[in-house]
């Protein structure tokens, strides 16, 4: 899974000489909580609610609401960006994107390559990833194997699928190594009921540890 499957590519941005003020204006119509700084194409910066909040008066000045507003639509972008942007390119893996997150505190990535933006990745898209991949808010039966992590153990149940004509749509798999145990969460489309599903795979000698009818959930 790339990046570039997952980013959002309608980019809303500003440049260095956009007043503070507009910029507040801007996440605040769109909806959004960040904005990249370029400079032609050139990525320069970020700014975001956290650096327009830390550069803005606190409530415990003195100035009055006509000076702080005054101050806001007199700084511009440049003199608050987060200069130091941590980026990541559309071809990279989406782990690669949640590790960069991780270890840098960020919960935004601006999409770059060949110096040029192609789009930006939030955590909110990664937690829409897990989702798709998952089969979340998908119809079907929701099947959880617990098994020994062995050679062959995948092919036992592709070969059951086959057989009995089941629509695999997502298949999610965990290995723990402590136990050397295999985790499978499998997601089948089909008329059988769950009990009837269930049956299938313990018959086959699976051990079920969780079976669930899911419902379609609105999007």
């Amino acid at each position: 899974m790339a990046v570039k499957d997952f980013m959002t590519t309608e980019v809303i941005s500003v440049t260095p000489d956009t007043k503070v003020a507009k910029a507040t204006d801007l996440m605040r119509e769109k909806g959004i909580h960040r904005l990249p700084v370029l400079d032609g194409d050139k990525l320069v910066g970020l700014v975001t609610e956290g650096t327009i909040a830390e550069a803005s008066p606190s409530k415990a000045t003195s100035l009055s609401v006509y000076e702080m507003n005054y101050l806001l639509n007199k700084t511009t972008v440049k003199a608050i960006m987060i200069k130091n942007v941590i980026t990541v390119s559309q071809f990279a893996s989406l782990e690669d994107a949640v590790y960069l997150m991780r270890e840098n505190n960020v919960s935004v990535l601006p999409v770059v390559d060949n110096g040029q933006v192609e789009g930006i990745i939030t955590d909110k898209d990664v937690f829409d990833a897990f989702l798709k991949i998952a089969g979340y808010g998908e119809p079907g039966i929701r099947l959880r194997l617990v098994m020994k992590n062995e050679i062959g153990v995948l092919e036992r149940i592709s070969d059951l699928v086959t057989e009995n004509g089941f629509n695999v749509s997502s298949i999610i798999q965990l290995n723990n190594k402590e136990d050397k145990t295999t985790i499978l969460e499998i997601l089948i489309e089909g008329k059988l009921s769950a009990k009837e599903i269930k049956d299938k795979f313990t018959e086959a000698g699976f051990t079920v540890e969780d079976v669930e009818q899911t419902e379609a959930t609105a999007n």
